[in-house]
């Protein structure tokens, strides 16, 4: 050590200190501002190596930048919240104030530096700000990394008074702050204990602008946490991957979304912030100066701004989604226990229209909403969407939201059309479901002989589940666990499935069913299972379908199975739950006209008020329905409905069998 000085700042301790007070709960600042002044300094490694079995005894900060210059230590150490990275976009440090927030966590720090073959080293305490002690270093003196690197800075803390956060915590820490630059210059590293602090998690989407005869590669990135104090900026990059020119985006007040935005292009390449040329009628190759004067400066912002925008609003789009379907979960929206399952199931959709298109419209409206309050205007929404008061609804949100005409315009339209659009889907949806019907029923009870392969009834209730009440409409593909341990438990009921002349109604026999033609039939069976909730409460709501072969009249016997099978059902210890609810539906063409326990059911259970229910327990319902009572509950639901469409009946006595079933197999609404 051959030259030593004492230097001073230009400001007090105490002032120096007042800087840092919003810092003093977050010790990993100070690791921060350390980091950041080696990526400023040029540096494309940065190594942070902590000491301590028992909390923070010693910590190092390594880069491999250019180092401190002894002779500009007036730019570095002698300004305080003055710094000649102040105008530089390239830089992340606190200009100036960086290098001693070390005094809130340590006693002392110390820098070894290498610029153009110089050592020195900077000590500075605590107790004194004011003051730091500059010396010449030999060789010999100088820290063997950097003699290794021939250029850097080797920051060094000691005598700590508080504790930095666990090694993994300090990576995430710095993962968030420094991930966009890691982002932005894959060439940079930085290491905390040998461990790599890697880019966080994000999702990239790059786009391609052309403006004249420029070519801009864009990429932007959405992070999925803040990424540290940097706000949703837009970065000029050139072809050395250093940060040109930087500035703000109009995304910074949007709540969880934070974007960063990299462009890189010839035209950054020759972009000058502040023109140094008075060329104003273009430079050498013709071209208009790049600069944020410039058309294409203009041009490309408006780019980025409308791609910004677009990423926004998947991400809003996607969150609302989310947020809505949690409200129904919780209950939120209306039972609308007054209406029939097609009337709910459009008032429903409706509603969650407009509340998405008023989210998107204006984002505050929903997301900060306290969860009674968010129950009450969905309800009030629900209410006005139905009373013919659209004008009203447009007025009242025109007055409390901020809107541009745009926006404005198109939510205007959407509560217009919204209700247009599901009356039309409900006429189509009611067609087809009319349409099969008429069919189905002409199938049954006038050719149902001919109906003899499981595969054709089959395939026609699995695409038409509905057809057993608008509850059943939603109903989804088998689940193989469920459907086999049905099957499995169907077994077990005596002689379910045995056929003998007491299945046959006398009447049909007289009328030339064949016993022999009827054996070639089967029952047919569904058993299905979906989540379910009622007052926020999930259950699971299972429907086990029973289908009896055309040519069989249900009487008493058929009654006692579907009632065997329940107990059974409800003995099976996998099935036991109070979270489960099972409904049983038998359904066959007719009931014999020779039985009467079948009629005595239905009327021990007309109080519930449910067609076909034949008893009723806790967690277990049980219906008896002929083909007739189907068809009759859809023509009664929607009687209203298909007066108005002016349905035409057609006749089927010309079609095919084969032609109708191949047309009912295809799935309706």
């Amino acid at each position: 050590m051959n030259q030593f000085s004492v230097e001073t700042t230009n400001i007090t301790s105490s002032g120096i200190k007042k800087h840092f007070k919003k810092y003093i709960n977050t010790p990993e600042q100070v690791i921060f501002e350390l980091v950041a002044n080696g990526f400023d300094a040029k540096a494309t490694t940065v190594n942070v190596i902590t000491e301590g079995d028992i909390g923070t005894n010693q910590v190092v900060v390594l880069d491999n930048g250019v180092g401190i210059n002894a002779e500009d230590k007036h730019k570095h150490f002698s300004c305080f919240n003055d710094s000649q990275k102040a105008n530089d976009n390239n830089t992340q440090g606190a200009h100036g104030r960086g290098r001693l927030s070390f005094h809130l966590i340590c006693d002392r720090a110390d820098w070894y530096s290498r610029c153009n073959g110089k050592d020195i080293q900077i000590s500075i305490s605590s107790d004194d700000l004011v003051h730091y002690n500059l010396s010449r270093l030999s060789t010999s003196e100088q820290k063997h990394e950097l003699i290794k690197s021939d250029s850097g800075t080797y920051v060094e803390l000691n005598r700590f008074e508080k504790n930095l956060p666990e090694n993994d915590k300090l990576v995430s820490k710095l993962q968030c702050e420094f991930g966009w630059r890691l982002a932005l210059n894959k060439n940079l590293k930085l290491f905390v204990n040998d461990v790599e602090v890697k880019v966080p998690s994000h999702k990239l989407h790059t786009k391609t602008f052309e403006f004249e005869d420029d070519k801009f590669d864009i990429s932007l990135i959405r992070w999925q946490q803040r990424p540290g104090s940097e706000k949703s900026k837009f970065y000029f990059v050139n072809s050395d991957g250093r940060v040109k020119y930087s500035g703000n985006t109009s995304f910074n007040k949007k709540s969880g979304f934070y974007l960063s935005t990299y462009v890189q292009s010839n035209w950054i390449n020759r972009f000058e912030a502040v023109p140094l040329t008075l060329d104003f009628n273009g430079n050498n190759d013709g071209k208009e100066p790049a600069g944020p004067r410039s058309k294409a400066y203009s041009e490309l912002i408006n780019h980025i701004k409308m791609v910004g925008l677009e990423i926004y609003t998947e991400f809003l789009t996607a969150q609302i989604d989310e947020q809505i379907e949690k409200y129904e979960e919780d209950g939120f929206f209306p039972e609308y226990q007054n209406l029939n399952d097609i009337d709910a199931k459009w008032r429903r959709k409706n509603l969650k229209s407009i509340i998405k298109e008023i989210w998107l419209a204006e984002p505050s409206t929903f997301s900060n909403l306290k969860l009674k309050a968010a129950k009450i205007i969905i309800s009030l929404l629900d209410r006005l969407i139905v009373s013919n008061e659209n004008d009203s609804l447009m007025s009242i949100l025109e007055s409390v939201m901020e809107l541009d005409e745009e926006k404005l315009n198109r939510l205007n339209n959407v509560i217009n059309k919204t209700t247009l659009e599901n009356i039309v889907s409900t006429i189509e949806m009611l067609q087809r479901r009319e349409d099969v019907v008429k069919k189905l029923e002409y199938l049954i009870l006038e050719r149902y002989q001919e109906v003899l392969e499981t595969p054709h009834l089959q395939k026609i209730i699995e695409a038409n589940t509905w057809l057993f009440g608008e509850q059943y409409s939603l109903i989804g593909a088998e689940e193989d666990d469920f459907q086999k341990i049905a099957i499995n438990l169907r077994e077990k009921v005596s002689k379910l499935d045995d056929l003998n002349i007491t299945d046959l109604d006398p009447i049909d026999i007289s009328e030339g069913l064949q016993v022999e033609g009827v054996r070639r039939q089967v029952d047919l069976f569904l058993a299905r299972r979906k989540k379910e909730y009622e007052n926020g409460k999930p259950y699971f709501k299972c429907t086990i379908i029973e289908i009896k072969r055309p040519s069989v009249a249900l009487n008493k016997t058929h009654l006692r199975q579907l009632q065997d099978y329940s107990e059974i059902i409800s003995a099976h210890p996998g099935f036991s739950s109070q979270n489960m609810r099972f409904e049983f539906i038998l359904v066959g063409r007719k009931v014999s006209s020779s039985d009467h326990g079948i009629n005595l059911a239905w009327n021990s259970c007309q109080s519930h008020n449910e067609t076909g229910l034949v008893f009723h327990a806790p967690t277990m319902k049980g219906y008896v329905k002929t083909w007739a009572t189907i068809t009759k509950d859809f023509e009664l639901t929607n009687d209203y409905l298909l007066e108005k469409l002016k349905t035409n009946r057609d006749s089927y006595e010309n079609e095919a069998s084969k032609d109708i079933i191949s047309d009912l197999q295809q799935k309706s609404a």
